[in-house]
């Protein structure tokens, strides 16, 4: 069997001329263009999206401080001078100010109770082996997908007969499980990202289960709270459904019952610019929230990516 060496490069005398070998001319500027034409048509289709996104909005808010003619007469033209009246006219005619407490008392009542609830569930989940963990885990996440249009008859019928219909605290204990699947699936992935290191140091030191999950735990995990609890009050605060069926009593519609109200009454009697007025407050806590909690929202979405 004949074997062959690799003949080492002899390398080059002293003196001697070196040739330069090109690289393919049509390589890197034929790259370089695609690149470029893939971030032009990006940008180019977020600067659409934000057009199409942003526009509605502002043009609700340019709306609702014009008068009723100038709302037919010149939709996309600028107010001829602004009519707070319509705001006023809104909150207090309209009974938006009442729409608005009970609103505020069933979405942060709720929101508490899933976050204080779901952050309990998701941590003994996420850091404890149990006979049926996953089976528990993979029950939330089931609950994710099951249609809540499903439920709305056995849920009319066992919320009245515990006594919870057209009640506050009843329409705050369905808000609350509706939301805890989401909230448990969400914090569970999170949880698991925390260092363990931490809790068995402060069980070393003698503290309880329960003082390790409040004062060690919880802190620890607060960009995840604060995202899953945005997502959380954006949907309490825009739903539409639940209330409308086990909430009737008119003392105690939430604010989303209050516009449907309100477009029907204000239809017949023409005052567009107290709709207009009445729907950019329902948007304003919500335009807010998103823009003060912003960084922690992104925050906790990517704090499982990076650690």
């Amino acid at each position: 069997m004949k074997t062959t060496e690799a003949s080492a490069p002899v390398p080059a005398e002293s003196g001697a001329p070196v040739v330069k070998v090109d690289a393919p001319a049509g390589g890197p500027p034929k790259e370089k263009k695609e690149g470029t034409f893939l971030n032009a048509f990006s940008h180019g289709m977020l600067v659409l999206w934000a057009f199409m996104v942003v526009m509605p909005l502002l043009w609700a808010v340019m709306t609702s401080f014009k008068d009723d003619k100038s709302i037919f007469s010149s939709p996309w033209s600028l107010p001829d001078k602004l009519h707070f009246d319509n705001w006023s006219r809104a909150w207090t005619q309209a009974n938006m100010s009442d729409y608005f407490l009970n609103t505020a008392l069933v979405v942060g009542g709720s929101l508490v109770g899933t976050l204080v609830l779901g952050s309990m569930a998701a941590y003994v989940l996420a850091r404890f082996d149990f006979p049926g963990n996953r089976f528990i885990y993979y029950l939330f996440v089931g609950g994710m997908s099951f249609p809540i249009m499903l439920a709305l008859v056995p849920l009319f019928y066992v919320v009245n007969n515990m006594g919870l219909l057209n009640t506050i605290h009843g329409l705050i204990l369905v808000y609350i499980a509706y939301s805890l699947p989401f909230t448990v699936f969400f914090l569970t992935a999170f949880f698991r990202t925390l260092p363990s290191s931490v809790a068995e140091a402060a069980f070393v030191d003698g503290a309880s289960h329960s003082r390790t999950f409040f004062q060690i735990m919880l802190p620890m995990a607060k960009p995840g709270l604060i995202s899953v609890g945005i997502f959380n009050f954006l949907g309490q605060w825009n739903q539409y459904m639940l209330p409308t069926v086990l909430n009737t009593d008119p003392d105690k519609r939430v604010l989303t019952q209050g516009l449907v109200q309100l477009a029907v009454s204000q239809g017949y009697k023409g005052d567009w610019s107290g709709l207009f007025a009445g729907l950019v407050m329902a948007m304003l806590p919500v335009l807010a929230a998103y823009i003060v909690f912003q960084r922690q929202v992104v925050a906790g979405l990517t704090a499982g990516a990076l650690k």
